[in-house]
Formats: C-alpha cells, structure tokens, sequence
C-alpha cells in the first residue's frame, strides 16, 4: 500500500502496503538533520494471506537505499527515496521464491491534514488490499515499471491511483 517507497516503507494506504506508515513514523527522526541522504534499514515483515491467499515473507537481500526528508512551512513532509534494493518475496506455504529490482526512485508527500500523494518511478513494489486492487484494475502484489501515483485521504483510505508503466511481475501469480 508500497511504497510508497518506497512502497515497503510506504506502508498501508488503507492497507495498501506497508510503505507509507513507515515514511510518517520516520520523518520526526530524519526530519531535524537537515538535508543529507539517510541510509533507510530494510525490516523483513510478512504479508498476510489475504494479499496472495497465501503468507508472504518480504527480505531486501540488497538494500542500499536512502531517504531525504523535507518539511514545508505548511507543516507537510515530503520524503524522498533513491538507492539500490532488491527484494525477495518467498511463498510460505510452499517455499517458492523470487528476488526482483525494487529500486525506485519514490517520493511521498505527508500533509499536515493526514492526507498524503506519493510519486514511484522506475521498478517499484506495490501493495494493494484486495479491494482496492479490483477496483484499480492491479495485482494486490506486484513490481511495476514506469510512473505510478495515487493519492491517500486523511483516514488512510486511497483516493486515486495511476500506472503509467506496466506490471513487472505479479508476485502472487509468480509465487503460486
């Protein structure tokens, strides 16, 4: 719900991958350094069986990835995202695995209202709730290509979403 940036640090936009809560939760730490490009620690995490109808484990075999933070006067956040990462998505059921580019760049912005944009570009991993993922036409797991943006209202809920690109992989057809 990543991403955004980076989508697994962006975390769910109403359940939207684990990417955007992770920015928010960072940004107070990162935002008081000024701006220098700061190294972003990769936490392995799981993603329930209601993304693939099967667990999936997410490691960043390579994560050379780093985030500036900006804060406006209008007190929004804008964090951005560049480096070199890739990711493994491992079937738990079954022990299926595959390791795929997830280097970005992203850029997220965080509103004083709660609401948030963010912008991917390049091979981003993206999450989305079942729901949002029929009504947006997309895998609930995948790795795209090319610009992806969307848009999340202040009650975490996502409000838009654009690809224009296309799907790399879909994780959980790739997994089954």
């Amino acid at each position: 719900m990543i991403v955004m940036r980076r989508l697994g640090v962006i975390v769910a936009l109403g359940a939207l991958l684990g990417m955007f809560g992770g920015v928010v939760t960072a940004s107070p730490a990162l935002a008081g350094r000024g701006h220098k490009w700061e190294f972003l620690p990769f936490k392995p995490f799981t993603l329930p069986a209601a993304f693939c109808g099967f667990k999936v484990r997410v490691t960043a075999p390579v994560n050379k990835e780093f985030a500036k933070i900006l804060k406006a006067s209008d007190g929004s956040m804008t964090g951005l995202f560049t480096g070199s990462a890739k990711w493994s998505f491992t079937n738990l059921g079954s022990g299926k695995a595959i390791t795929e580019n997830v280097s970005g760049p992203g850029k997220v912005t965080a509103n004083s209202d709660g609401s948030a944009t963010f912008a991917d570009k390049g091979h981003t991993p993206f999450f989305l709730h079942p729901a949002n993922a029929t009504r947006f036409g997309l895998p609930t797991v995948s790795v795209t290509a090319g610009a992806l943006t969307g848009s999340v209202a202040a009650d975490g809920s996502l409000t838009s979403l654009s690809l224009h690109g296309h799907v790399l992989v879909d994780v959980c057809a790739a997994l089954s």
